[in-house]
């Protein structure tokens, strides 16, 4: 009866259990190698409301795994204090992707860098004695494994794991530690095999991977990051070819402009990292979200992490870059057993033009690459020609027939429109109340929470708490002081993002650093008398660095020294004040008194409404819009602050800060290596207009509650919410592939442009060509596609008859209302 017991008791707990492991071809999952598809979805990021849809359409995109990083620093803002609610509920998004069936991948690190702030580090763990980050550091070290052990404990009480039965079939430990490496000398080698070995300790049954590191130690699995990775190799024979994060755009920084990649190029680098051996591959991003709150790192990393992903920043399907990914992972999965188990040749053809055949018992897969930056090439391969376009890969399933090239995009573009809240009478005429920031403590009275006789580093006095740090001393003048006159100013040594310097209650000026260049030399005229004076001090960081060997010790504040300067005649008096006695206090009023809450009791004043003055609250009420759309505010006209929606802080704001007027372009060239700079958008623009309102911060029924802490100073009256979808859709399908249109829930309207044959243009300014179908395609596209939410069409000459194109590739250029 025991022995039955604990058979039946075994069988309970293995039942469902998923063997991961793998050998040098794939990951292999019960047993089979596996072509695995994965893209990036970090939950705080979104809302747990987003979770479902975000997860869902990355499976509907052809995503076999969604992948996160853990954010040690929210999850533990305050040694062992943690937090797991809301949008920090990783369990509950592990989950999510456990109810839609796909796999997971988990990277704890808990080094992250993700543009996150400090890298996802607590400043608490900066702030602990004798402390230094990743490297043989004792306190580091308990502090590192006792939170990755914590999360790796949770995700095992709830199964989660795939020897579990659960959705993670993989894991990492620390991240892009061989970038940075070099500079922690042969302690950093003795930490990357502890990492491996505390990791492999914690016996999560599924293979654990480090990435952009050449020496991982065994059994840890190198990975590669980056725009491409087809020329990696892993650093064992028994490591599968793995590509961690495959760039899908870039990031922002205040000031900065717009970046986008190509979707050309994201399918070429893809289908070129699987022609040469790949199987494992993740998008980061697939969909990039929004730093709510404080949790853009950088410095001057940007609310919005858009990133140019497959979805956007709301969650709306990013076409073509969606459609044209998810046709190019339906036939990367047609091919799994051939490209897991197949012998694998190469024929050169010359001038970086090369076919690869991938053949078992069964039948051969091809791909033809052109990596060529100029020309197209013309192959000859088992007696037929085929046309490879330049820098683009063509996929044969069968050796035979092209069913797929990453140059010709037969998915639409959706052409996303923001429309006004038809909730409101007059969406653009909201009624404000004000409060001022109370300062005057801080300006005339100079005293804080706590007082040193030094100036510290801003991450050591707020341990990261808020953005805003008042550094202010009193300085007695006696009359006979020879720095007394006429010509006097304060100069301040600087490391702080942004400055607001005030002598005896006036403000003196304020600064913004330039992205880069955070250490600066501050001075401005300013009025001292005999007797007291006092000097106060605002600093303002913009994120806290995420990225580089040591960042945990880059300066932010004002680090000093601050001098007062007198000229008197040809003398120039310099007066050091770094050694005074100076007062801390760590944060502003209005937000210990939480004015942003709806609750709050603060009394707000609706007379005389003033504009563009700093340290200013406003508050106002407005309708949630109608319908499902994605909801954002706009702040076009003020300066820099944070905005809160019935009490949830969506961001920090600054749409007074532009790009500069040079380095953007209407055309992006796909050929050729992608860089950051390569296509940018939005010169001369606010770097960030519109912010991201989830629905689920709203309250459908009655009034909801914005709060703006303005800085700088701005014109609330411009702001207004919209809502953003599908306003029209566009699509040039060469000829036997289906056209399919979708308005994304919305009916088709009209179709303004279409013309099968050898139509010329691109979205929104297509136009006819030199040939054109014996059909009506409009008629035939209305009759098909209007007053339906999506249609489907085959490009055919049956459908829309024969073009006389003599040689052209012929194709249906179609655009349409939604």
């Amino acid at each position: 009866l025991r022995f039955l017991v604990c058979c039946l008791l075994f069988l309970e707990s293995s039942v469902y259990a998923t063997i991961v492991s793998h050998d040098g071809r794939a990951i292999t999952i019960d047993g089979n190698r596996r072509v695995l598809l994965s893209g990036s979805i970090h939950y705080p990021r979104s809302t747990p409301e987003m979770w479902p849809d975000l997860i869902g359409k990355g499976k509907e995109g052809g995503l076999d795994a969604i992948e996160t990083y853990v954010f040690w620093n929210v999850h533990e803002p305050t040694r062992r204090q943690y937090d797991f609610s809301g949008n920090l509920d990783l369990i509950r998004f592990l989950k999510t992707i456990q109810d839609q069936k796909l796999y997971g991948v988990l990277r704890i690190g808990p080094y992250v860098c993700a543009e996150w702030n400090y890298g996802g580090f607590p400043v608490w763990l900066h702030n602990m004695p004798a402390m230094e980050f990743r490297t043989t550091n004792k306190a580091f070290m308990n502090e590192m494994q006792n939170f990755t052990t914590m999360i790796v404990n949770m995700v095992k009480k709830e199964k989660l794991f795939a020897s579990q039965g659960g959705p993670i079939i993989l894991a990492q430990i620390e991240n892009e530690y061989g970038n940075v490496i070099g500079s922690y000398g042969e302690a950093g080698k003795s930490y990357i095999q502890w990492c491996a070995n505390m990791a492999q300790s914690l016996d999560v049954g599924v293979p654990w991977i480090m990435c952009q590191q050449d020496d991982a130690p065994q059994p840890m699995l190198n990975t590669c990051n980056g725009y491409y990775c087809d020329n990696f190799q892993p650093n064992n024979a028994n490591t599968p070819k793995m590509w961690t994060e495959n760039w899908t755009g870039w990031y922002q920084n205040w000031g900065g402009k717009n970046p986008h990649r190509t979707t050309e190029d994201v399918a070429f680098a893809v289908a070129r990292f699987f022609q040469r051996g790949g199987t494992f591959q993740n998008y980061y991003m697939y969909h990039g979200g929004t730093n709510f709150d404080r949790t853009a790192g950088g410095p001057y990393i940007t609310t919005s992490y858009d990133y140019d992903a497959p979805l956007d920043e709301y969650g709306n399907l990013n076409q073509p870059k969606y459609g044209h990914l998810k046709q190019l992972h339906d036939v990367l999965h047609s091919m799994e057993k051939t490209l897991t188990y197949g012998n694998v040749s190469t024929i050169d053809f010359g001038n970086f033009v090369s076919a690869t055949i991938y053949k078992t018992e069964e039948g051969s897969s091809c791909f033809f690459g052109n990596v060529n930056e100029t020309s197209d090439a013309t192959i000859n391969f088992q007696g037929e020609t085929y046309i490879v376009p330049t820098w683009s890969v063509s996929i044969l399933p069968d050796c035979k027939t092209e069913v797929y090239n990453t140059a010709k995009i037969n998915t639409q573009t959706s052409v996303m429109i923001k429309k006004p809240n038809e909730a409101e009478d007059e969406p653009i005429n909201l009624k404000w109340l004000w409060k001022p920031e109370n300062i005057d403590n801080f300006l005339l009275k100079g005293k804080g929470e706590s007082t040193m006789k030094q100036l510290f580093d801003q991450k050591i006095v707020s341990n990261d708490q808020s953005d805003y740090l008042w550094y202010m001393t009193t300085l007695n003048l006696k009359e006979e002081d020879p720095v007394l006159g006429e010509n006097m100013s304060l100069r301040i040594n600087s490391t702080a993002h942004v400055l607001h310097a005030f002598v005896n209650g006036q403000h003196v000026g304020n600064y913004h650093a330039e992205n880069g260049k955070f250490h600066y030399v501050f001075e401005q005229e300013a009025k001292f008398n005999p007797g007291d004076n006092v000097i106060s001090l605002l600093s303002i960081t913009v994120g806290l660095p995420n990225y580089g060997a040591f960042f945990e010790n880059v300066p932010a504040g004002i680090t000093g020294p601050v001098f007062i300067i007198g000229k008197n005649d040809d003398e120039t008096i310099v007066k050091d004040l770094s050694t005074h006695k100076w007062s801390y206090k760590t944060g502003l009023s209005g937000f210990e008194n939480q004015l942003f809450s709806s609750e709050s009791p603060s009394k707000w004043s609706g007379d005389s409404v003033p504009f563009n003055r700093t340290m200013t609250w406003y508050k106002t009420t407005f309708k949630a819009p109608l319908g499902s759309e994605s909801v954002v505010v706009d702040l076009l006209g003020l300066g820099k602050g944070t905005a809160w929606i019935n009490g949830n802080n969506i961001g920090r704001y600054w749409p007074a800060f532009l790009s500069t007027e040079d380095g953007c372009s209407t055309e992006c060239n796909y050929r050729g290596a992608y860089y950051a700079e390569k296509c940018q958008t939005n010169c001369g623009e606010p770097t960030q207009r519109w912010y991201h309102v989830p629905r689920s911060f709203l309250n459908p029924k009655g009034d909801n509650i914005l709060v703006l802490f303005e800085e700088i100073g701005g014109n609330p009256s411009f702001v207004n919410f919209q809502t953003v979808g599908v306003g029209g859709v566009c699509a040039n399908v060469y000829e036997k592939n289906v056209l399919e249109l979708s308005c994304n829930g919305r009916p088709i309207s009209a179709i303004k442009f279409a013309s099968f044959g050898n139509p010329r243009g691109k979205c929104g300014s297509f136009e006819k060509g030199t040939c054109e179908a014996s059909k009506d395609v409009v008629n035939i596209l209305s009759a098909e596609c209007v007053g339906k939410e999506k249609c489907s069409v085959n490009v055919s000459t049956e459908k829309f008859g024969v073009p006389e194109c003599d040689g052209a590739t012929r194709s249906l250029a179609v655009e349409a209302l939604c």
